[in-house]
């Protein structure tokens, strides 16, 4: 491997000026300011809430964004991973020598706190960078060449990213797994006993219904990487597009489509995500209706009713259970959202859940179409039923 990498240092995005994403993560998440800096056009805020560090890049300045690559893709996004490395020049002229594109070969930053080296490295996903940083000895809250901001502490609900998942195009998961392999040090992790690498899990959604083809990567032995989960669409019948063909359409190709962040009560994260006014996707009631899905809950030491009414999902049997709750898009032009993940000893990552949820929204859908069939019905009386489960 080229560059192994040893832990997630932050996610960064680039919105235009005046774009509330910063606001929103701290208002509706509890994200906390962090550090920031002001220059060349550009406005750089790092949040943080526990060990998850978000940088929001504001703006589009002359010059590229400290620590990153401004990616004149017009879309705002999330565009750029942070990965801690041991040697930023020598994993910059290894990715070089396989035929990686460096955009921004080694820069050193220094400030009274230290000095940090880092390179930017173009990534076969779409618009997503990835910056590798090297900083040991750096004292500072954040990274040389931004400025402490003073906060309160926030309300906790999350403590790291659990796993970051690329939308792909259909076929290019085997291709981004031997790039991640070999250039930066992932491997392959099974969803399922006896996985075949090349061909991830497949989440068959019904006949004709398509489906999901999951590829989940572990970072380096000993690193503190999350998971990166390459996500796929399966050939269908039908017509229409899934989610993942949605965010190809509206990014304009590849790229980060949600970020999982762990919360040690999802119960308590989204009931504040909620009260203070964030946008949580409600799944259709059929989900909570299927066999043996109370008695999942309820073994599992959940209420199902509240778990209804707060639309989270539970996936899971044998003491091991997967809780999840999806926000909606970041954006108006639904490119990212985020997960809220709690886990029970699961390590997986709800198929279950994708599978009857996907057939759930189907069989909504189907029930909708013929409900507007009606010589009666008006387009006020048909409201769109995927709109909060895409």
């Amino acid at each position: 491997m080229a560059a192994p990498v040893r832990r997630l240092c932050h996610i960064a995005f680039h919105v235009p000026a005046g774009l509330p994403l910063a606001r929103d993560l701290q208002r509706l998440f509890g994200f906390q300011p962090l550090a920031v800096r002001e220059a060349d056009g550009w406005r750089q805020l790092a949040l943080r809430s526990g060990d998850a560090v978000f940088l929001v890049n504001e703006g589009a300045g002359p010059g590229e964004p400290l620590y990153g690559l401004d990616p004149h893709h017009g879309i705002p996004s999330a565009t750029n991973l942070c990965f801690d490395v041991a040697d930023a020049g020598a994993a910059a002229r290894g990715l070089a020598a396989l035929g990686c594109s460096v955009p921004v070969p080694p820069v050193s930053v220094r400030d009274e706190q230290g000095a940090a080296t880092y390179a930017v490295v173009s990534s076969p996903a779409g618009n997503l960078s990835l910056t590798l940083l090297e900083r040991t000895g750096f004292g500072g809250p954040f990274l040389p060449g931004f400025s402490p901001v003073p906060s309160t502490p926030g309300p906790g609900w999350f403590s790291h990213v659990d796993h970051l998942t690329l939308a792909c195009n259909p076929s290019s998961s085997p291709k981004l797994l031997h790039w991640f392999h070999d250039c930066l040090g992932f491997h392959h992790l099974p969803l399922s006993p006896g996985e075949d690498p090349e061909l991830g899990l497949e989440v068959a959604a019904g006949s004709g219904l398509g489906g999901l083809r999951l590829t989940a990567l572990q970072g380096p032995v000993g690193s503190a990487v999350p998971t990166l989960v390459l996500a796929e669409s399966l050939p269908r019948a039908t017509s229409g597009q899934d989610q993942v063909e949605q965010f190809l359409a509206r990014n304009r190709g590849p790229g980060l489509q949600h970020v999982g962040l762990y919360t040690p009560s999802i119960k308590e994260a989204t009931e504040g995500v909620a009260g203070a006014g964030g946008q949580l996707l409600t799944p259709p009631k059929a989900y909570y209706q299927q066999p043996g899905k109370e008695e999942q809950i309820l073994a599992a030491g959940q209420e199902p009713n509240l778990l209804a009414r707060q639309g989270v999902l539970l996936d899971g049997d044998r003491g091991k259970f997967l809780l999840q709750v999806f926000t909606k898009s970041l954006f108006a032009e639904d490119t990212f959202f985020l997960e809220l993940i709690q886990r029970q000893g699961a390590t997986g990552f709800g198929q279950g859940n994708i599978r009857a949820l996907w057939q759930s929204v189907q069989e909504q859908a189907a029930r909708v179409q013929e409900a507007c069939k009606g010589p009666k019905l008006d387009a006020a009386s048909c409201p769109g039923a995927l709109e909060s489960s895409a």
